[in-house]
């Protein structure tokens, strides 16, 4: 007689127990055994338990290959799906074997679980194994098949709503409820002020403090007092939610007649604007990307959207300061460049619209396109190609949490005909043209940020902070991922024989770059140091990337003359005829604000259920070395957290958004 020792984890979210009765099948090489109830005639399967059980053979089983687990009724109980964390087996011969669950399961399901080490297509050996591969990947493919919704746009998932999803990767119940307490007290608050749906213009810039009593922020607070100071203004580029704009200008663009006279005042006393560009001072935002896209109307008439030139001067004091802006591409009399000695509403209408169009730019492409979007292209692939036994899909299924769900939810909620984004100054259209020229000239480079910051010329610029901890991170990131990668690919032609790793790229390039070989992304893999580059560029685009453009969107955000998705009035197009009555008649509305503000309140919360960069707690790799490489990757992480925090002690402006503390490890809102 050969005795199995079971522990069976139910997992901790809400109703993950069942009364239901549990049977499991164990499979090795030398056999199987019976059908066995997991009975202590107790209740076993309560939320957060582990509870042991013994499965008797006559003979041992060999090695284990496949635990096989169904439920069925207890009595006339209603149904109540049941969530298996994970099963550990030890054998008869002392083995210890963790078999991955993590799923619901229902009545008259049959789960079938792999465990032991993580295995590469071409190392399965037994015809049992191979065929429970075979026949994963095909129901995989069945279930997550590519949507396209738009031919210039990435490929999405074929769900339209989130009750299509496979329960185990739709949101907790405790997240779910949390959105939706939220919306009931903002919506109580703004119902009550009596500012939802209000078509009121703003009396003045003071009354916009006071939309919400209890939601503010530090940070909030600070864009509020200094949002019209250009050191603070020329910070943002640098440190605010669209860091990735600006770039080194060492000699003006044609189409930016900007004069040595015009800028003088603004440089070093002795200087000059040709001096400081062969110094490395200046720097360009140039907007042009959005140039020509046509905007929503608004009682009957277009809305304004400036293709804006934005020229920096960083001077002697480390200050990146505004000095000229062009608000159109192409110059004319009616095209004024505005600079910091016109009148101040002058000055501040032109930075408001730059501010318009970067604000846009950031929620299309670098936020909802270059992560969102992208990502999800990354998850199906990830649930395409993989079976849960390949090394890669257990390195990179924690970073795919919820965001099929959000962004299920966001098609509708943000960005859709209906959603919020479509009171934009671009409207719903207008942003998909620009996502779609974005993806059109989006590169490799761009999303591996060394290369990032290199080719944009800002390896030395000082107070880039999302430079020095984003660097920092992606060098920690690229460790972990190298230590994962070489001890399951310990060669070249490892890597070019797994044919699923090759049907994963393919995917993504395919279905995520639409074949664009001028993108720079690789179609395929053909080195151990290309897996490691290419997994290191999505696990840094879905941790630390989208906190860097998204968690700080109700601290610069909600104060809408820092930044508005939509301005009423016409850009200037001459100078000396505006006034405060023109800005507040240029902004939203208090309507339109409340709506943005909730927006921002919603995408940057932080809820209870959230696992941070680097957190695992799903158990997935049952081998000793990538479950110390993991301890290490943590461990890096915390002395990076710490130095962080301990500069920001020193910083008027603190730079939270890269603290490892603060990221979470997948795109989950």
């Amino acid at each position: 007689m050969a005795e199995y020792k079971l522990e069976v984890t139910t997992g901790n979210m809400t109703n993950a127990g069942t009364f239901d009765n549990i049977h499991v099948t164990l499979f090795g090489t030398g056999g199987e055994s019976g059908r066995t109830e997991l009975n202590n005639f107790g209740v076993g399967f309560k939320t957060g338990m582990t509870g042991i059980y013994t499965v008797r053979t006559s003979l041992s089983l060999g090695k284990l290959l496949l635990v096989r687990v169904e439920k069925e009724p207890f009595f006339a109980f209603p149904e109540d799906e049941w969530y298996c964390s994970k099963i550990v087996v030890t054998t008869p011969e002392g083995d210890v074997v963790l078999f991955p669950c993590y799923r619901w399961i229902s009545r008259g399901k049959l789960v079938e679980l792999r465990g032991g080490r993580a295995m590469k297509v071409f190392e399965e050996d037994h015809p049992l194994l191979i065929d429970h591969r075979e026949k994963e990947l095909i129901l995989k493919k069945s279930l997550y098949q590519w949507q396209i919704s738009d031919q210039r746009l990435p490929h999405r998932s074929p769900f339209k709503h989130v009750t299509e999803i496979p329960a185990e990767i739709c949101f907790s119940t405790s997240k779910s409820m949390e959105i939706i307490l939220a919306k009931i007290i903002i919506g109580a608050e703004l119902m009550f002020k009596g500012l939802v749906g209000s078509t009121e213009r703003w009396e003045s810039i003071e009354h916009m403090k006071n939309i919400f009593w209890f939601k503010k922020t530090t940070m909030s607070e600070y864009v509020t007092e200094h949002w019209k100071e250009d050191d603070f203004y020329g910070s943002q580029f640098l440190n605010a939610m669209n860091p990735n704009v600006i770039k080194r200008c060492s000699e003006l663009p044609p189409n930016l007649p900007v004069t040595e006279d015009m800028v003088k005042p603004f440089l070093e006393e002795g200087s000059s604007l040709q001096k400081e560009m062969e110094k490395g001072n200046i720097f360009l935002s140039d907007q042009k990307r959005i140039d020509g896209i046509p905007t929503r109307a608004h009682n009957g008439e277009p809305l304004h959207v400036t293709a804006g030139l934005c020229l920096l001067y960083l001077n002697p004091e480390h200050k990146l300061m505004p000095i000229a802006i062009q608000l159109h591409q192409q110059p004319s009399e009616q095209n004024p460049i505005f600079l910091p000695s016109d009148p101040e509403t002058d000055w501040l209408l032109a930075k408001m619209f730059i501010k318009n169009a970067d604000f846009i730019d950031h929620q299309a492409v670098h936020h909802l396109m270059n992560t969102h979007f992208l990502t999800e292209v990354y998850t199906v692939a990830t649930l395409r190609s993989f079976p849960v036994i390949h090394p890669l899909y257990k390195l990179l299924f924690p970073h795919f949490r919820y965001t099929l769900h959000i962004n299920t939810t966001g098609r509708k909620s943000l960005f859709g005909p209906d959603g919020a984004f479509k009171i934009s100054s671009l409207g719903y259209d207008g942003m998909t043209e620009l996502m779609r020229r974005a993806l059109s000239e989006i590169t490799y480079s761009s999303c591996c940020l060394p290369e990032n910051i290199t080719a944009r010329g800002l390896e030395s610029i000082p107070n880039f902070y999302y430079r020095d901890d984003g660097l920092k991170l992606w060098s920690i990131i690229s460790s972990f991922v190298k230590a994962v990668v070489e001890y399951y690919y310990p060669s070249d032609g490892d890597v070019r024989k797994d044919t699923e790793l090759q049907e994963w790229i393919s995917e993504i390039f395919t279905h995520g770059l639409l074949g664009n070989k001028g993108s720079g992304f690789p179609a395929d893999f053909k080195t151990v140091e290309e897996v490691i580059k290419f997994i290191t560029m999505v696990m840094f685009t879905v941790t630390a990337q989208h906190a860097a453009v998204n968690n700080g969107q109700f601290d610069y955000q909600s104060w809408m003359p820092n930044g508005s998705l939509l301005l009423h009035k016409p850009p200037p197009t001459t100078k000396g005829h505006s006034s405060m009555k023109t800005i507040l008649e240029t902004l939203p509305d208090a309507g339109e604000t409340v709506n943005f503000v909730t927006l921002v309140w919603i995408l940057s919360n932080t809820y209870t259920d959230v696992v941070l960069l680097g957190t695992y707690p799903e158990e997935r790799f049952d081998e000793a070395p990538p479950k110390q490489m993991i301890k290490e990757f943590q461990a890096e992480l915390s002395y990076l957290s710490e130095a962080i925090t301990k500069r920001n002690l020193k910083l008027e402006v603190p730079y939270t958004y890269l603290n490892p503390n603060q990221i979470e490890n997948s795109i989950s809102i």
